[in-house]
This record gives structure tokens, C-alpha cells and sequence, in this order.
């Protein structure tokens, strides 16, 4: 079964210089950058223990504790969901604008709200915790919001990054594109 979330489209590795985004389907959400290890490999534990969870349900069930089974059933259920929107965290481009997706949210800013996208050297959190080490971010500036402090779309600290800096730079560079080719067009072209 296709996983359309876990691969970000190859066409970003294959940039050519005459075209700067190599997508027919601008319209279509797409994440510009595969899912790290990290994000990868929590979720894998967390669909292993999904499997165990199903398949305690089934015994649970067997056994003739249907309400049992049922909690069971529905633990397992949970991990799966908590594991798929793990796996579609990240910031996602279109020709509609730039969205971020974490856990519990997801924010989507137009490209007429969008006044920058820039990367910045600044303490970053490391794989989500508390803890900050100095880092780089890819930071988003809303022109609709004055004051607000940047909005960091990815770090190199994140559990798509750490460890991949050359990964990092190329998925910056293209959600730049991105904003350049967007920000500056009129509606009528996009």
C-alpha cells in the first residue's frame, strides 16, 4: 500500500536549472524533504507496539472479555493515529501557501501573508524537547503579524535533521523556492 506522506517527491533531487519547480500539480500539498530517521524509527516502534496491541485484542476477545478486547482494540487504534500524524509533521508547500503540520496543529499561511522565508542561526530545540542547542532553523516571517517573533518551519535539531545537515540545506532551499516563486507572482499567474 502506497504511503504518499513517507516520501517527498523525488523531482527535488533532480532540480534542473532552467526549472525551479519541477511540478506539474503545484496545487497538490507535498512536503519538499523525506521524514529523518528518528521520525521514522519512533513511529516504526510505535506501529510494533500497535501490532502487539491488536494482537492482545484478539486473545483478550477470544477468551470471551469483549469489553477487554474492546480497549484493547482501541489502544491499538489510538497508536496508529498518534503514528501516521507523526509521520505528517513537517512543513508542506503548494501554490496555496505554506503549512505547518505538528502534532496537535495545523497552520497554514497564504503566500500574500508570507513576507519571508529565511534560514537563521539561533538556539534550537533538540528533537522537540526542552533542551536548545545552537543550531540553524528555516524560520517563516507572516507580513499580516508585525512584532511576532518568526515562526522556525524546521531545524537542523529536528527529528527530520539531526545528524543530516546537507539534508537540512536542501530542504530550506527548496521551501525558499518555493516562497520566491509564489510571494512575487501575481494571483492571476498562480
Amino acid at each position: 500500500m502506497p504511503l504518499p506522506f513517507l516520501t517527498a517527491d523525488r523531482a527535488f533531487d533532480e532540480v534542473s536549472d532552467d526549472l525551479a519547480l519541477p511540478f506539474v500539480d503545484r496545487d497538490h500539498w507535498r512536503r519538499p524533504y523525506r521524514p529523518g530517521p528518528w521520525r521514522v524509527g519512533a513511529a516504526a516502534l510505535s506501529l510494533l507496539l500497535a501490532s502487539y496491541a491488536l494482537f492482545a485484542a484478539v486473545i483478550i476477545t477470544a477468551t470471551g472479555t469483549l469489553s477487554a478486547g474492546g480497549v484493547s482494540l482501541g489502544i491499538a487504534v489510538g497508536v496508529i493515529v498518534c503514528a501516521l500524524r507523526l509521520l505528517r509533521m513537517g512543513a508542506w508547500v503548494s501554490a496555496a501557501g505554506l503549512r505547518r503540520v505538528r502534532f496537535f496543529s495545523t497552520h497554514t499561511a497564504p503566500w500574500a501573508q508570507v513576507a519571508e522565508v529565511r534560514t537563521v542561526q539561533q538556539p534550537v530545540r533538540w528533537l522537540g524537547l526542552p533542551r536548545t542547542v545552537q543550531g540553524q532553523a528555516l524560520v517563516l516571517v507572516r507580513g499580516d503579524r508585525t512584532g511576532d517573533e518568526p515562526t522556525p518551519l524546521l531545524t537542523t535539531h529536528n527529528a527530520d535533521f539531526l545528524g543530516r545537515p546537507e539534508a537540512f540545506d536542501r530542504a530550506a532551499d527548496g521551501i525558499e523556492v518555493w516562497a520566491d516563486e509564489y510571494r512575487s507572482a501575481p494571483l492571476e499567474e498562480r
